[in-house]
Order: C-alpha cells, then sequence, then structure tokens
C-alpha cells in the first residue's frame, strides 16, 4: 500500500510539472485563433469564432519564409560544423592519444565559462574586414565555435563508455583509424551524435545575439529575428504576435518530441562515466 501511495504521489508531482510546463504552450495555441478584442477580453477563454488570419499576418510582416532558410541554414552549419569537430576532439581526448590532453581538457573548461559577449566585437571587425557579414552561414561557424567545447566533453564521454578492447581488436585486424571511427565507433556513440545535434540545434535556432550582430540585412535574417521585429509594430495586435510566437517554435518542437527518445536515452548512456 505505501509503494502504491508512493507511486501515486510520483505521478501526480510529474503531472503537475507536465501541466506547468504545457500551459503556457497551450495558452499560446488558444490565443493564436482568436480576435485581439477576445484576447484582450479574456485570454483564458475558448474562441467565439476560429481565425487563421493572424498566421497570415504573422508569416507576411514576419517574413518567416525567407527567416525559415536561413535558420535551416545557419542551423545546419551550426550541426555539421559542431558534430565534426567535437567526434574527433572527443575521440582524441578520450583516448588520450595526444600528450597535452590535460592541457586542451583545461582550456575547454576555460572556454565554457568566457561570456560570449567580450568576443562579440573581435569577431565583428574580423567578420566585416573579410565582407563576411549578412552570411548565416558564417553566424553558423561562430556559433558552432561557442558551442564545441560543451559538444567535446560529452562526446568525450560517450567515447569514454566504448570499450579499448574494441580499438585494439581493430588494430590487430588492420583497420585503420579512420575505417574504425567511420564504421564502428560512431554506430556505437549515434545516441551521443543525437543529443549533441538536437541540444546545439535548439541553441542555434533560438541564438539571438549573435544572429542580431552579424545579420543586419532582413533577407539575411533567421525567423527568430522576424519575430521580433514584429514587436515595434505588432506589440499590441497580441494575436499576431502569439501566432508568431507558434510558427517559431513548431519545427524545434517537433523535433523535439520526434528524437526525444534518442535525447533521453543519450543523456543517461552518457552519464556513466566522466
Amino acid at each position: 500500500m505505501t509503494t502504491r501511495l508512493k507511486g501515486i504521489g510520483a505521478h501526480a508531482v510529474l503531472l503537475f510539472f507536465a501541466a506547468t510546463a504545457l500551459f503556457p504552450l497551450a495558452l499560446v495555441l488558444l490565443n493564436s485563433v482568436k480576435t485581439n478584442t477576445e484576447i484582450v477580453r479574456n485570454p483564458l477563454a475558448l474562441p467565439s469564432t476560429f481565425t487563421f488570419e493572424n498566421f497570415v499576418t504573422a508569416w507576411t510582416y514576419g517574413e518567416f519564409g525567407t527567416g525559415f532558410l536561413n535558420s535551416v541554414l545557419l542551423t545546419g552549419t551550426t550541426v555539421v560544423v559542431v558534430l565534426t569537430c567535437s567526434t574527433l576532439a572527443g575521440y582524441v581526448l578520450a583516448g588520450k592519444k595526444i600528450r597535452s590532453w590535460p592541457v586542451v581538457m583545461v582550456y575547454l573548461t576555460m572556454a565554457m565559462t568566457v561570456p560570449v559577449q567580450l568576443f562579440v566585437f573581435p569577431l565583428y571587425s574580423i567578420v566585416a574586414a573579410v565582407d563576411l557579414l549578412d552570411n548565416p552561414m558564417v553566424v553558423g561557424v561562430i556559433i558552432a565555435a561557442i558551442n564545441i567545447p560543451f559538444a567535446t566533453f560529452l562526446m568525450r564521454t560517450f567515447f569514454l563508455n566504448v570499450p579499448r578492447e574494441l580499438e585494439e581488436a581493430a588494430q590487430v585486424d588492420g583497420v585503420s583509424t579512420a575505417q574504425f571511427v567511420w564504421h564502428v565507433l560512431l554506430p556505437i556513440v549515434r545516441p551521443g551524435l543525437i543529443t549533441v545535434g538536437v541540444v546545439v540545434g535548439l541553441n542555434a535556432w533560438n541564438e539571438f545575439l549573435i544572429s542580431a550582430t552579424f545579420l543586419q540585412d532582413p533577407d539575411q535574417q533567421t525567423v527568430t529575428l522576424g519575430f521580433l521585429s514584429m514587436n515595434g509594430t505588432f506589440s499590441t495586435e497580441l494575436g499576431a504576435m502569439m501566432a508568431g510566437a507558434l510558427i517559431l517554435i513548431a519545427p524545434v518542437l517537433a523535433i523535439f518530441v520526434a528524437l526525444q527518445r534518442y535525447v533521453v536515452d543519450g543523456i543517461a548512456s552518457g552519464s556513466v562515466k566522466g
């Protein structure tokens, strides 16, 4: 009986936290199909009539069509660069294949603690000097550099869980390092790759400071900047703002829901060793 009561209590707590997390999303969805008058009157009430004009307005004035393309380019570049660099660095550091690996670990730790704001102006000067402003892929590389230390630590943890005997057996069989990493290690650490890709991808999609600094051309701005540009014009049009917010978060929410099992498994398996 005591065990059953504990289980009911645990489920009640989980349901409370789930409701707390889902309530804002439900409120955004509810108000995105209501007129501004209905939202002001009672944001918690059901709409008298469903209207999708808010989505049309948000999509048009937020320039979400161009913004989505730029966001995909930026996020895709970030994820590819981070996965490539962090995978190779994590493999080397996990296997202690260089003598200076403790120094590298200290450097990565320090890199994660330094605020990115310290590098914005020097980076801007360099990027402007080589005429690479207003390029989403360049911004993707910059964001990737910010995320690589954390991703390297995480990938190193996954590689630490791979038995050393596996690599020794591959060397005996004459398998090269590149073949071993590509055909043997990457399938084993796939949960880690998915976890890093999702976490870094979400950060890149929602990133504001770097994007706003380096993407000033409206035709090169991301969907996040497009939504924020609506703030001044549609600050009183709550329905359009709610619809824009829903358009902004819907893709990342769908991707996270689709891959959440892999992310949870990856975090769990990557926490065994440190």
